[in-house]
């Protein structure tokens, strides 16, 4: 795993990012000499043909990463990965054409495009299959075993399992029995954990990965420290599936992790400058869809009754309340009858033009004045009303920690795990959460912004 604006991403997803990236733009240039042969160096230098290969190179690469063609789940599925390069394409295509008729200079030369579109939709397609046969050889992966058989194995089991791209090949769980019922995907039962020294050499295992959920008086202290002296590889089975999932465990924490382990400190120049880009920000954007506000609310007069903007309380930083503001896009009597409720797919008490507000997040613009104020930032844990905010604390370990921070329009946790409107779904949220206020930085809320931008796009994750 590399750490990328303090998240991680799996060492094979960045290399085949990077390498595609230059294989576009190879190709571009490939296409340039097969129109023009020697003189594509012309070409290349006149009227700024190498910042166009640029340019469309970038856009192609966008393109791929906007349609998840480097998301875990997508690279698991070869036919959706085929299917989408070609989306990709045609997308790239089209949006070409468009800004050629737009600023006709752009047109870097007769046939030039068509060749490249064709150029690269081979190399892609070589690059994915290539990609593909990696992750599917054993020789090219770390053989691993777990040690531990409780539901931090169970997780990280679940994970590795499932995602190829992270180079690790499970062989089998050790624990104090096979009798626990403990069984991912057949994952086989190798041992005890005095038995690792045959075990490892034996299996030819090259990793590691302790899972325990008691080590105090479990872990083979004495097997494991002779084998990482040996070049075996020993990972801590919790922060492992930090890395790879970017959330924490709260059902596995304890206050000495909390305490003890990296992350967790606030830097105050971090929240001063956080602050500071707020509240520039917010107010630029303000300025910015002033034009447009008159127009959504007329829409939202001429088409329900009530008032064009939603009011509702939330938790901040704290505990402290505010009111969080919003266009109103359901019923104005939506919660007469039911009292404070979460909102669900397809919900009834949303109108027509309130969908379409959800979706594209214009309902949103109104809280650029919670940003402006103070009460909330662009990123951060989702603030949760009052009436479930109690009630969530007693049920979720640690949910206070959500508030030693301001609450965001966006989070780790929106672009990840999306809305939460049940207890489970609300506890998953918080795993992401916790991993956002251990990693807080610049660096993540920029790689969170720049992802939200992608979920609006393609409006994921509205109700």
């Amino acid at each position: 795993m590399i750490k990328f604006f303090d998240a991680y991403i799996p060492g094979r997803t960045l290399l085949l990012a990077v390498a595609e990236t230059l294989i576009i733009f190879l190709a571009m240039v490939a296409a340039v000499f097969l129109r023009f042969g020697s003189d594509g160096e012309l070409v290349l230098s006149y009227q700024q043909g190498f910042l166009k290969v640029v340019v469309i190179s970038l856009l192609c690469f966008m393109c791929l990463y906007y349609f998840d063609l480097y998301d875990s789940i997508v690279l698991s599925n070869p036919r959706e990965v085929l299917t989408r390069l070609i989306v990709v394409l045609g997308v790239v295509c089209v949006v070409v054409a468009v800004v050629c008729y737009i600023y006709p200079p752009f047109e870097l030369g007769r046939g030039i495009f068509l060749i490249g579109v064709v150029l690269i939709g081979i190399s892609l397609t070589a690059s994915r299959e290539t990609f593909f046969a990696i992750n599917r050889s054993a020789r090219f992966a770390d053989t691993a075993i777990l040690l531990g058989e409780g539901p931090l194995a169970r997780s990280l089991a679940a994970e590795i399992l499932s995602r190829h791209e992270l180079g690790i090949r499970l062989v089998g769980y050790v624990g104090m029995t096979d009798a626990t019922g403990f069984n991912i995907n057949g994952l086989p039962f190798l041992g005890n954990p005095n038995e690792l020294g045959s075990l490892v050499p034996e299996k030819k295992i090259k990793r590691i990965i302790v899972a325990l959920q008691d080590r105090r008086s479990t872990m083979p202290v004495r097997e494991l420290l002779d084998l990482r002296l040996k070049g075996f590889q020993v990972d801590d089975g919790g922060k492992l599936l930090e890395r790879i999932s970017g959330k924490i465990e709260v059902d596995q924490l304890s206050p000495s992790w909390l305490i003890f382990s990296d992350g967790f400190r606030l830097h105050p120049m971090v929240l001063v400058v956080q602050r500071l880009m707020a509240f520039v920000v917010s107010m630029s954007l303000l300025v910015l869809v002033l034009p447009i506000i008159p127009l959504i609310a007329l829409v939202i007069k001429l088409t329900s009754r009530g008032p064009i903007f939603y009011r509702q309380q939330r938790v901040g930083m704290g505990g402290g309340l505010f009111y969080c503001y919003k266009f109103r896009t359901m019923r104005a009597d939506a919660e007469a009858d039911t009292g404070a409720t979460w909102a669900s797919d397809k919900d009834p008490r949303i109108t027509r033009v309130g969908r379409f507000l959800r979706v594209t997040r214009l309902d949103e613009i109104p809280q650029l004045w919670n940003v402006f104020r103070g009460d909330m930032n662009f990123v951060g844990p989702r603030p949760e009303r009052p009436e479930f905010d109690a009630w969530l604390k007693q049920e979720i370990p640690y949910y206070y920690l959500r508030q030693i921070i301001r609450p965001g329009i966006t989070g780790w946790a929106q672009i990840n795990c999306g809305y939460g409107a049940s207890l489970e779904q609300s506890k998953e949220k918080m795993r992401y959460d916790l991993y956002y206020i251990k990693n807080m930085s610049l660096a993540l809320d920029l790689l969170i912004i720049f992802q939200t931008i992608k979920t609006v796009i393609f409006g994921r994750g509205a109700r």
